[in-house]
């Protein structure tokens, strides 16, 4: 191999001519296994006079060829080609020097490399790793500094998931031990400095602490040795004045400027102190943090909190400039602050003035907010009406931090709160046109808005008062000259749509308002006017009126769906679908298929979208990156779910509607779009459920579930058993004619189940789904299936006879249940292949040590009708370690019979409260678990609740010393249907036991030979029971 046929290679892999492209990838593929060949890709990185095309794919090469073959040990690919020794010592040698020469958008997949090399080798195989990043720290060179720091921030991240491990604990504090003095030597030297380039390094200098602390606060940094200088150092940095001429003027580029970049770092660090290890009322009693924290309340908080005060005061009256993050970081301090006695008392005189001066302008419509709005409507809705979207912008961080104001504040600011929002409304309400300002009318109806949980609670005094205010300040906005107030005017009857108008005219105005809002020309008016609608469907008066235009209603929401890409208006669709679902009875094809259309439309951009090339800047991201195309196309996949249960009685529509639905199935399945299959395979569920049957059409999908399942090298559906046995268990219970006469179709089926019972990729849970699909094919094909009875028993007997194999009692019920299904399902040749296996009396000894571990009706109704089946057999057909106790398999039966009353109530009660559920909460309910505290610490919620849970756990395992599986006992599941179902086991066991006791006296006898009078009594009562329930069952069928 010669260094320039290499380049040449790695030039073409980005060539226009694709087929040049394509032979040059495949004689990278044949000489990569060479020796030596990452070594002259080094060379290559190193030398100047390389293109960066090709530096960049030798980068994204080396990134995937490290990833999938450093540790090539584990993997389960049978194409990896492992990476020679002397390469992987080449790189080791080498990555440091290599790093300093790259351009950034190079080093970012390097140090990926370097990454993955380390959770690999280090520190076992790569020993002199941290003698090489001191050597490069203490390098008179910054550029070698800029990367030993990189490199200490590699390791770092290496060690952060490993931390529950002492002698990972102690490696990351020698590590750090070795390291934080002379990072901290180093940045106090860049604090004064001015330049892009120190401001850089410090960026790296403080992400580097934040890395190291995580998740945990590692031992050399809890003492005040080392709080003292890197709080100071950070407070330094975010206190640091920024010469105006080196600030850029556009908004975007400040944003992204990188000393307010580096401030930014130093802001997320101190919260985190605080906030996770620092601040005793966030932490839990039990906390190992618990003197750091008292230590740092005291004498640590305060300062930093002082400080994020007066940095506030200064953006208040405009003598610097904040980043949006800044901003960020500075509201979630504040909330975080108030929850804490000493801290509370700090900010509490501020808090007026945070209310006012610093919350409040952050709430008002902007000229940021404008240009979005004038320029891109639809990212203005993504932006301001999806929550995600707006996670961790300053607005949502000031909105939280003014929500706990007035929740765990409350005696002082709630009121405080109203009273400033009333005097902003009144001063515009009684100002001249002239005079009055919007925006800051929009802040306080938004702010207002925010408080909406509080204010409909009773104890909190003003929620009487909400309809006079919504008469006065909201409604007129319907009209108004300025789109964002009809916009603000529909969210507040969003947030205050729970509210019982006393007067019929206000919901009438209410109602009349949002229908012309709904035909606005603005497109995000139009949009939260929908949402509105949502909130008023509740009223009769609104539902009436509606009727008439519901297909109108309904492909307005559609046209705009496709307008905005966004799942906004699903849950709006899924209301009127659910509502209306008799009115739209007549339109529901037409619905569907334009939902359809809606779906493949989004998903064909989505697939147009070009790749998002790769961020120059080595840092992920703090965003929550969501793609709004696909939670728009689950929006409606779950519509049209609705769509189709609400027609579970019109199995004709149900047909069209299936119909119309394939090209979604197989869009999604084809295309493996694995986000969306959850929804895809609920909409096969719904279909195949609602019909109670299973057309040719979806046999097709069938064999299309199966090869998404298999999947291929790139893509499997494996992971996606628990959403796919709905699905399949449909096709067993209502295609069972097709499927008992389908060879092809059996075979696919046991493939699934042997395929996810062997996988080791998957967990208990999935097994589980593959055991209940297994008893699917028993229950539902009885008399079809015989030779996959001992293939059944051979999977279950993989996990039987070795317990340590499974850590779970759910799924040692399934197993068993397994071959309680293949005794049910036919008994002489059950035990014919238990003796062969030498498992007969083991199993029965396994299987009655847990009988009581049968918890659910289902469970039951099993276990009796199997030994129904089991004493049905004369005794001369019984092997012999059954008959020697086979007494105990009558008392077996009465013993589930006993706890078969209950379970069926606790049931009925389930399926109850299931179809009572209501999704509208009593927050009033919750009020008396609220106490104003006063100036005390503030609980966290979350807290308070995880050491509920601890110490509910400590009771349980005093009351269940001697069982700790009970925690996993198998739960009644509502929905759940199977041919058990319509089974009297009552009337079984009386048929079977006569029977016995009739044709086969032997049995019989052997049977009963230990039936006491109080067995007696309970056959007796099962009798009576099960004369009853046939007298039942035929005056039902007299009276149809």
């Amino acid at each position: 191999m010669e260094f320039h046929a290499v380049y040449q290679l790695f030039s073409a892999t980005y060539h226009s001519d694709q087929n040049l492209q394509k032979q040059a990838e495949l004689q990278l593929k044949q000489i990569e296994a060479n020796p030596g060949f990452i070594s002259i890709l080094l060379q290559i990185l190193s030398s100047q006079e390389s293109e960066l095309g090709a530096r960049q794919a030798i980068s994204i090469y080396l990134k995937n060829r490290i990833r999938s073959s450093w540790d090539y040990t584990n993997s389960s690919s049978l194409t990896v080609v492992p990476i020679d020794p002397q390469d992987r010592e080449a790189f080791k040698r080498n990555i440091f020097h290599v790093l300093v020469t790259v351009p950034n958008v190079v080093r970012v997949q390097l140090l990926d490399s370097l990454g993955k090399v380390l959770s690999y080798d280090y520190p076992e195989k790569w020993q002199d790793f941290m003698n090489q990043v001191h050597d490069f720290l203490t390098n008179n060179n910054p550029n070698n500094v800029y990367i030993g720091l990189f490199a200490l921030q590699q390791v770092i991240k290496v060690f952060q998931w490993k931390t529950k491990n002492r002698s990972n604990n102690e490696h990351i504090a020698e590590i750090i031990e070795q390291t934080f003095p002379i990072v901290l030597r180093i940045s106090q030297g860049l604090i004064n400095e001015i330049s892009l380039d120190a401001a850089e390094m410090l960026r790296i200098l403080i992400k580097t602490y934040s890395t190291a602390t995580q998740y945990e606060l590692p031992k050399p940094l809890q003492n005040d040795n080392s709080l003292v200088p890197w709080v100071t150092l950070m407070l330094q940095l975010f206190e640091k004045p920024i010469p105006q001429e080196i600030i850029p003027s556009e908004l975007d580029e400040r944003q992204k400027f990188i000393w307010f970049r580096a401030q930014r770092w130093a802001c997320k660090s101190l919260n985190r102190l605080f906030s996770r290890y620092g601040n005793p009322a966030q932490l839990p009693s039990t906390t190992k943090y618990g003197t750091f924290a008292e230590n740092f309340i005291l004498n640590f908080g305060p300062q930093i909190l002082q400080t994020y005060l007066l940095q506030t005061e200064r953006w208040i009256k405009k003598e610097i400039w904040l980043s949006d993050k800044i901003l960020y970081f500075c509201s979630d301090f504040f909330k975080d602050a108030i929850t804490h006695k000493t801290t509370w008392q700090i900010i509490k005189p501020h808090s007026e003035t945070l209310i006012s001066q610093f919350i409040f302008p952050q709430l008002c419509f902007s000229d940021e907010d404008e240009e979005l709005w004038v320029e891109d409507p639809v990212e203005y809705i993504h932006k301001k009406m999806d929550p995600l979207e707006d996670f961790t912008s300053p607005v949502s961080s000031a909105i939280s931090f003014l929500m706990d104001l007035a929740k765990h504040r409350k005696k002082y600011t709630f009121m405080n709160i109203m009273e400033f929002i009333n005097v902003v409304l009144m001063n515009y309400h009684n100002a001249s046109p002239e005079n009055k300002n919007p925006r800051l009318k929009d802040g306080a109806l938004k702010m207002i808005g925010c408080l909406s949980d509080l204010i409909l609670r009773k104890k909190y005094g003003v929620v009487h008062l909400m309809e006079g205010f919504l008469n006065t300040h909201v409604f007129p906005e319907f009209i108004s000259e300025y789109p964002y107030l009809r916009a603000r005017a529909c969210d507040m009857l969003v947030k205050f749509g729970d509210i019982d108008f006393e007067h019929e005219t206000t919901l009438a105005t209410a109602f009349q308002g949002v229908t012309s809002c709904m035909n606005d020309t603005e497109l995000p008016v139009k949009i939260q006017a929908c949402l509105a609608l949502q909130g008023l469907i509740h009223e009769e008066s609104v539902r009436i009126a509606l009727i008439p235009n519901l297909p109108i209603v309904m492909q307005k929401l559609l046209d705009l769906t496709n307008q905005i890409d966004s799942d906004t208006l699903s849950t709006v669709m899924e209301e009127f679908v659910e509502v209306f679902a008799k009115e739209l009875g007549p339109f529901s094809v037409q619905l569907c298929e334009q939902l359809r259309n809606t779906f493949l439309r989004i998903m064909q951009d989505f697939q147009n979208e070009p790749a998002i090339p790769g961020k120059e800047d080595f840092e992920p991201t703090d965003d929550l990156e969501i793609d709004d195309k696909t939670l728009a196309a689950a929006g409606v996949l779950k519509t049209i779910t609705t769509l189709i249960l609400s027609l579970e009685n019109t199995p004709e529509v149900l047909a069209r509607l299936e119909n119309a639905l394939i090209p979604v199935v197989t869009f999604t399945l084809k295309n493996r779009i694995s986000e969306l299959y959850d929804d895809v395979f609920g909409i096969i569920d719904s279909c195949t459920f609602s019909t109670k049957k299973i057309s040719p059409l979806m046999w097709e999908i069938f064999e299309l579930i199966y090869k998404t399942f298999k999947g291929d090298n790139e893509a499997t559906g494996i992971d996606y058993m628990e959403e796919m046995l709905p699905s399949l268990d449909n096709y067993l219970s209502y295609g069972t004619e097709v499927f008992v006469h389908n060879s092809n179709l059996q075979s696919m089926i046991y493939d699934i189940i042997e395929t996810v019972m062997k996988s080791d990729r998957l967990g208990e849970g999935d097994r589980s789904c593959a055991c209940k699909l297994a008893e699917s094919v028993l229950l539902n094909c009885r008399g079809y299936v015989d030779q996959y009875v001992g293939l059944f028993l051979e999977l279950a007997f993989h996990y039987l006879p070795d317990l340590k194999k499974i850590s779970g009692t759910s799924f040692k019920i399934h197993c068993i249940e397994i071959v309680i299904n293949c005794l049910y399902y036919n008994p002489v040749l059950t035990l014919h292949n238990l003796e062969e296996r030498g498992m007969t009396q083991s199993f029965f000894t396994l299987w009655f040590a847990n009988i009581n571990k049968f918890s659910r009706v289902h469970d039951k109704k099993l276990v009796i009708v199997a030994l129904c089946a089991l004493i049905e057999l004369p005794v001369e057909q019984l092997p012999h370690t059954l008959q020697v106790g086979w007494s105990q398999v009558l008392d077996g039966i009465l013993e589930v019979f006993k706890s078969l009353p209950k379970a069926e109530e606790d049931r009925a009660h389930l399926e109850k409260l299931y179809n009572d559920f209501d999704e509208q909460t009593d927050e009033d309910c919750f009020e008396d678990l609220e106490e104003d505290i006063g100036d005390e610490n503030i609980i966290d919620e979350d807290v308070k609740y995880l050491e509920f849970l601890a110490q509910e756990a400590a009771k349980e395992g005093n009351d269940l010393e001697d069982d700790d599986e009970d925690d996993d006992i198998l739960e009644e599941e509502v929905v759940y249907e199977s041919p058990l179902d319509k089974l009297d086991v009552y009337i079984r066991f009386q048929e079977v036991f006569v029977g016995v006791q009739q044709h086969y006296p032997n049995s019989y006898a052997l049977l009963t030979k230990n039936l006491d009078q109080e067995k007696q009594n309970c056959i007796m009562s099962l009798f009576a029971k099960a004369e009853q329930r046939r007298k039942s069952i035929e005056e039902r069928n007299s009276v149809q």
